[in-house]
């Protein structure tokens, strides 16, 4: 959400991890923000008198389970499972760095979509914007992605960072054993298409094909419809409960933010 600096004026939100991309002698310092912000209704689970209600674990003998009685299990391909401690997880850590380390350049149309998981903007940081404004214009022109890898929170991830309009963007990858083969789905070999079966889905799909991406059709409509008749019972006073001030947690709440302003403000930066 935004923050005010020592003037008390608001000038948005903090970055949530920051870091260098580096590679060969180039080093390019960026802040990190969410590309995306989560719009859906949040609910919360409540018992018959209206009362919320919580998770908790139970063993099968039904006694109520503390968190340090809760441990780990690692399942091998032959069934069994091999408690893990935190002590060892804590060891498997990878090295605490701030470096977003670049270890390739590809074509971008070269990385499956089925790999893109999350995605990020990455502002420039620090005072100058040169390096972070040549790196986008290069890799853009150039239609290129760099693959990297950078640890945030005790865990390594795999990137792919691309440019658009000279900004920067990341995206999680998924790695590769993450992945089904059609083979493992089970999909059907395929089969040589008869030419004129070809032309009648070739016409079909000419139909339907538009010369520019409508954005109305990555509406969420349903989710609309759940607010709208949450708003409308909330009006009649139907089916409404009442929750005590503590339970809500104001400082959990996200303020819509445009990022990609703030990110063009910076970009207006020094010009080194």
């Amino acid at each position: 959400m935004p923050h005010k600096n020592d003037e008390d004026q608001e000038v948005g939100p903090l970055p949530f991890w920051s870091g260098t991309i580096t590679f060969g002698l180039v080093s390019v310092p960026v802040d990190m923000f969410p590309a995306v912000q989560t719009r859906r209704v949040s609910s919360r689970t409540f018992g018959p008198e209206g009362e919320q209600l919580a998770r908790r674990y139970f063993s099968e003998d039904g006694s109520l389970l503390s968190d340090e009685d809760v441990v780990r299990g690692y399942e091998l391909d032959s069934g069994h499972f091999i408690v893990i401690t935190d002590d060892e997880l804590d060891k498997l850590e990878p090295r605490k760095s701030r470096d977003i380390d670049l270890r390739r350049f590809v074509k971008r149309d070269e990385i499956p979509f089925s790999m893109f998981e999350r995605h990020y903007v990455l502002a420039p940081g620090g005072e100058s914007v040169k390096a972070y404004h040549l790196l986008a214009l290069a890799m853009e022109r150039d239609e290129l992605a760099g693959i990297a890898t950078y640890v945030m929170r005790g865990r390594e991830y795999l990137v792919a960072i691309y440019a658009e309009t000279g900004l920067l963007f990341g995206a999680n990858l998924r790695f590769v054993d993450e992945l089904r083969t059609p083979k493992m789905i089970g999909l059907p070999k395929v089969l040589a298409a008869e030419p004129s079966d070809l032309r009648k889905v070739r016409s079909a799909v000419k139909a339907l094909t538009a010369r520019s991406l409508d954005t109305k059709l990555f509406q969420d409509d349903e989710e609309e419809a759940l607010k709208k008749l949450a708003k409308r019972k909330h009006t009649q006073s139907q089916d409404v409960i009442e929750i005590g001030a503590g339970d809500d947690d104001e400082s959990e709440r996200e303020d819509v933010v445009d990022i990609m302003s703030i990110l063009k403000q910076r970009m207006k930066g020094e010009k080194a």
